[in-house]
């Protein structure tokens, strides 16, 4: 028996954020000869939950990048922000004029207004090679699209007393504020600091990380770390591919993961996942 962790966006998903069926019956099969397959993502565990019950698929579920595990509605292990923490960070954020999203037990808690935010900075990119215009528009768009979005008009009138907040998840198409910020985090020792792509930043307890979710899950159903795959494309991954046995980057990976990598397999618009499931673990 084998522990496979799989990473959601850039990975497992399409271009349409749904799973398809190669993915699903590679997964299926894996799951027929005796594996758990997992779920392990930086989204948030509502939104994990739907994807996942789209495409009727039953496993463990990792989110907000190792904050959170859960295996039918059993809480494996929860990490999440002490309230000042978050406080400060917010005010930061705010301070910095940056998009960010707070992940809670409940839900995402979201501004109404936080694309004017991201607007604003979409439409400097105009005529900018070095990025695309609709691209960045459709990056807006699938973030109001979330499964388990809370909407609020201002972050500070929300009660953050007991709300458990894991995930403080930042966007940005300014490339020189989300450089301004990571410096003045990056060396915190009270925090995490990822990114699960070039535009975004993503704040976490500071225990929390695909790795530590994983040996932590492999602990729980007693399966050795060496019989544990991962398979992924980005930098909040990397923690997880320190830890597998067997880890596996797709086609699509930033370079830096795949040179964490024991595997290369294809894209993720090519079922890389399923091509991976087949030829190197099931």
């Amino acid at each position: 028996m084998k522990i496979i962790t799989i990473d959601l966006d850039g990975t497992l998903l399409s271009n349409n954020g749904d799973i398809t069926k190669a993915n699903i019956d590679a997964i299926h099969e894996a799951q027929n000869k005796g594996n758990i397959v997992a779920i392990s993502s930086g989204r948030s565990l509502q939104d994990t939950q739907q994807i996942l019950k789209n495409a009727g698929i039953n496993c463990p579920i990792i989110t907000g990048n190792g904050a959170k595990s859960f295996h039918n509605n059993t809480e494996l292990h929860n990490l999440f922000l002490p309230v000042p923490i978050v406080k400060k960070m917010m005010s930061l954020l705010e301070s910095s004029e940056l998009y960010y999203e707070m992940y809670t037990k409940n839900g995402i808690l979201i501004k109404n207004d936080g694309d004017s935010v991201l607007n604003k900075e979409i439409e400097k990119l105009q005529g900018n090679t070095d990025e695309s215009f609709e691209w960045a528009k459709e990056i807006v768009k699938i973030q109001y699209k979330q499964h388990g979005l809370i909407y609020t008009d201002n972050y500070w009138d929300v009660d953050l007393t007991g709300l458990e907040v894991y995930k403080l998840f930042i966007l940005s198409f300014n490339e020189e504020k989300l450089q301004a910020l990571r410096g003045l985090i990056s060396k915190r020792d009270d925090i995490s600091v990822t990114s699960s792509g070039k535009q975004k930043l993503e704040i976490g307890h500071v225990e929390a990380n695909k790795g530590n979710a994983l040996k932590w899950l492999a602990e729980y159903y007693n399966v050795p770390l060496e019989y544990t795959v991962a398979i992924g494309d980005n930098l909040n991954d990397i923690p997880m591919f320190n830890i597998a046995g067997t880890s596996i980057a797709m086609g699509n990976a930033e370079p830096e993961t795949k040179n964490y990598s024991t595997h290369i397999t294809k894209r993720y618009d090519e079922d890389g996942v399923a091509y991976a499931l087949k030829k190197y673990v099931i």
